[in-house]
């Protein structure tokens, strides 16, 4: 979604930048100095996937990446994966066409 932005930590990890924008957000950066922009962490597994969504290659395509990244330490590799980008999908951190 290009609606967020993200950056690479200082561990090599990913970190995504949701700005809260609004009425009721600035309403509540104002009374209960809550922050303009929260960072969401992402860990090793989250951060190598994160990089290798690209808007052309497919979730398959992506397991296969993970696979001869991580190996077995990754299974059960699909499962996981799926549910991964469906908890992206519901965040609107990632947009299926």
């Amino acid at each position: 979604n290009p609606a967020y932005s993200w950056e690479i930590d200082g561990e090599g990890m990913v970190v995504l930048l949701v700005e809260h924008k609004g009425p009721y957000n600035w309403l509540a950066q104002k009374l209960l100095k809550k922050p303009r922009v929260s960072r969401v962490s992402m860990e090793r597994f989250g951060s190598f996937i994160w990089q290798q969504i690209n808007g052309q290659r497919t979730v398959y395509e992506i397991a296969q990446l993970v696979s001869e990244k991580f190996g077995a330490e990754a299974e059960p590799l699909i499962e996981r994966l799926v549910k991964y980008f469906r908890i992206l999908q519901n965040n609107r951190f990632v947009l299926f066409s």
